[in-house]
């Protein structure tokens, strides 16, 4: 038993309260901020240095025995999860410095940040259904916060879209909660992941996995359940929609694995061809909907919904081979969406609107940020040898082994279309030229400009060192995958079932 595993919730949890007390006196809450998130950055990646040697590391909450107390469980897959939130938080902390005013810095912008990445960590580290649930309205709450603070109509008309179609995915988790008790007769995973294993009763299972499908398909936006994402993403500031673009919806995806890969790997297989044509849905509808658009955040908001069918897609092959495709492809996209969102900020500040028609000629007046936004579109749409390609290259082998033709055809295609997307708004803000004078335009700061120019070199450096991290997310879906592994981490060699009888008698 690790105790140690609590650091990555503790760590923002007091981070946060400091924050408030301390909210009024910005450098220090700036200060207190990046230390927090340091820590957990830190803790990650020793976490993943530790997890593909020694199995999952597992953590009772007050000693108390799996199945009957809070377990927090660290494997290969959490442990990456873990480490990119709090990569991912640190470049909006610093990007926040830069853009964030000082009226949503006194009024508790840091210690939400700080909320959110304690709800993420909770949700990649969970070992029980129920909490994952708590975790989940966390990020609601935190979330909430920061896609209204400032109080602007659009950003209230957003935040009320964004929390009210939120709230319907959480309703139906609860219900799915309520039923697996009802059924398994616990909600600590390993236990459920024991009893599925024998249990029969197939009419349930199928409605079982149907509802985790909506709840976690509704928090990861995929077809259909995706319009309260564009509706409300380009509302609050760019690291808000940025850190969420990175995020919350990669929560939704990391819980499908997570119920699907553990729980209800029967019903995966059952559902799996759905779960391909939702992925195929949500890669061409995505994408059809950022062509259509003439903001630059709304076209980055549809990619959003665009890459997250790549993930799913991975989950829908079934396989440990396609698990490994899609937790490759997912720590992509965090990544490379972030950095866009953060360049496309930047260009948007400048120019004082993100209104394509609006803009021009910023490559001429800043010749950086377009060469880092031209290589971040590369990445996202698969051009090697950037991260983009290794992540769809693996995912198309798969498809392509596993005689799944039409999705992978599909995913070929939406690539194409997202570079041709992508390129409009290259055109438009970059290439053409400006109705005004750029030389009057302000100049991108080095703050602006680092953390996405940081996120895209990461890009490249893990599209040229492609073969450590295809390592590292093959041992985590392997991990994942095998019930046996995750149970007796958690539960001991005689598995879970057999601590229930024990205190039982």
């Amino acid at each position: 038993m690790v105790f140690h595993l609590f650091v990555p919730i503790v760590s923002p949890l007091i981070g946060a309260a400091l924050a408030v007390l301390f909210g009024h006196q910005r450098m220090i809450a700036r200060a207190i901020t990046l230390a927090s998130v340091l820590i957990n950055l830190g803790y990650g990646l020793w976490l993943m240095s530790v997890v593909p040697q020694s199995g999952p590391l597992v953590a009772q909450a007050s000693g108390w025995l799996a199945p009957f107390g809070i377990s927090l469980v660290a494997d290969g897959m959490s442990a990456l999860m873990v480490m990119l939130a709090a990569l991912l938080m640190l470049t909006t902390v610093v990007y926040s410095f830069y853009s964030i005013d000082r009226e949503r810095e006194r009024y508790f912008y840091y210690p939400l940040l700080l909320l959110l990445l304690l709800g993420v960590s909770g949700a990649f580290l969970t070992g029980d259904l129920f909490n994952l649930y708590v975790w989940f309205e966390v990020l609601l709450v935190s979330s909430f916060g920061l896609i209204t603070l400032g109080g602007s109509r659009d950003q209230l008309e957003g935040g009320l879209k964004y929390v009210v179609l939120n709230l319907l995915g959480s309703t139906a988790f609860l219900f799915g909660c309520g039923l697996m008790y009802g059924f398994a007769g616990t909600l600590n995973m390993a236990h459920i992941a024991e009893r599925m294993a024998t249990l029969t009763n197939p009419g349930l299972q199928t409605v079982l996995a149907g509802v985790f499908l909506f709840a976690f398909g509704s928090k990861a936006a995929i077809v259909p359940l995706f319009f309260w994402l564009p509706s409300s993403y380009h509302t609050p500031p760019v690291a808000v929609t940025a850190i969420f673009s990175g995020l919350m919806t990669k929560v939704g995806v990391y819980s499908l694995y997570r119920v699907f890969g553990l729980m209800l790997q029967n019903e995966l297989a059952i559902y799996a061809p759905w779960i391909t044509l939702l992925a195929g849905l949500t890669m061409v509808i995505g994408v059809l909907g950022a062509v259509a658009q003439m903001n630059v955040r709304r076209i980055l908001s549809f990619h959003i919904i665009s890459q997250i069918g790549y993930s799913v897609m991975g989950l829908g092959l079934a396989s440990v081979a396609g698990l490994a495709a899609g937790l490759v492809f997912t720590a992509h996209v965090m990544i490379v969406k972030m950095a866009l969102f953060f360049i496309g900020g930047a260009a948007e500040q400048i120019y004082g609107t993100g209104d394509l028609k609006k803009m021009g000629g910023l490559a001429r007046r800043e010749p950086w940020l377009a060469i880092f936004w031209f290589v971040g579109i590369l990445s996202l749409a698969g051009i090697p040898p950037l991260s983009g390609f290794i992540g769809k290259l693996i995912l198309l082998q798969v498809g392509v082994s596993q005689q799944a033709y039409l999705i992978t055809a599909v995913a070929a295609g939406t690539s194409i279309l997202t570079f041709f997307s992508m390129l409009k708004i290259w055109n438009e803000v970059f290439w053409k030229k400006s109705y005004e004078d750029v030389n009057r335009l302000p100049r991108v700061s080095f703050g602006l400009l680092a953390p996405g120019a940081a996120l895209v070199i990461l890009s490249i450096a893990l599209g040229l060192l492609a073969g450590p991290l295809v390592d590292y997310n093959t041992i985590a879906a392997q991990q994942f995958f095998d019930r046996t592994i995750y149970i007796t981490a958690v539960c001991g060699s005689d598995g879970c079932e057999a601590v229930y009888q024990a205190a039982m008698r």
